[in-house]
């Protein structure tokens, strides 16, 4: 593999950033794109990277393209701040054939308050970070947003840890946040009415715990199906207010 640049972008990630630095010390490269964090992210970024940079948020996908053009070496992992680069995945990285593939995908072992979770469709999450600067473009979505290679793509063997729930109100807050960017990405494609808002977190509940195995993590996958049943709430409610306040203005 030639020499690799890592990018990640951040706004009050003083929890997650420090192991997520020392995940990828050995990278040629550290880019920290920071939004204007109000806690130490900036000095934590700092005591690992030169290259801090403040960038205005416009949304995931604008941050993160900002954060790609940024990166001096050809090939570049992508990482959030509550992702962490094991042991294996690094020496798979750096001995991998630069010039077969264009782009990889990285498998995540996700974790929901400190216990991996292998049902609830969690357990084959994989997420294209690994791929050639010169031919990587992102979607543009507000939520959700990906990379996108135009090339040959491969999966790794080795994987990254994720560390997306520490707690019930980091749950609260995300779900919160991205469903309200999920209501507005599909306010005018998505019919909702009293029906859809009963019975779509319903389907999104069985959906998780029994068609995608939720139940073999017990309690935990319990815990995972009804946040994933309360965002598809949450979206639904709020495209509804979304589209009665459009129609108050006509």
């Amino acid at each position: 593999m030639n020499k690799v640049s890592v990018i990640i972008i951040t706004k009050n990630e003083s929890q997650n950033l420090r192991d997520c630095l020392e995940s990828v010390r050995w990278a040629d490269e550290i880019i920290v794109v920071d939004s204007g964090s109000s806690d130490d992210t900036v000095e934590i970024a700092r005591k690992y990277t030169d290259k801090v940079i403040y960038n205005e948020w416009k949304g995931y996908a604008d941050q993160k393209n900002f954060a790609l053009q940024l990166a001096k070496n050809e090939w570049v992992l992508s990482l959030d701040a509550d992702e962490r680069v094991t042991e294996n995945l690094k020496n798979e990285i750096s001995n991998t054939d630069s010039e077969k593939f264009d782009g990889y995908r990285i498998k995540r072992d996700n974790f929901f308050l400190g216990k991996m979770i292998k049902g609830c469709g969690w357990g084959n999450d994989y997420q294209l970070r690994l791929f050639r600067k010169s031919k990587t473009t992102l979607t543009k979505r507000l939520v959700h947003e990906a990379f996108y290679v135009e090339g040959k793509i491969s999966n790794l063997k080795s994987t990254m840890m994720h560390y997306s729930y520490r707690n019930f109100k980091d749950a609260f807050d995300k779900i919160n946040y991205y469903s309200t960017l999920e209501a507005i990405e599909k306010q005018n494609r998505k019919k909702v009415n009293a029906f859809t808002i009963l019975i779509t977190p319903v389907i999104a509940f069985l959906q998780h715990f029994i068609i995608r195995k939720g139940y073999i993590d017990g309690i935990y996958g319990v815990f995972v199906s009804i946040l994933n049943a309360y965002t598809k709430l949450q979206v639904q409610l709020k495209i509804w207010e979304l589209k009665n306040k459009s129609a108050d203005t006509k």
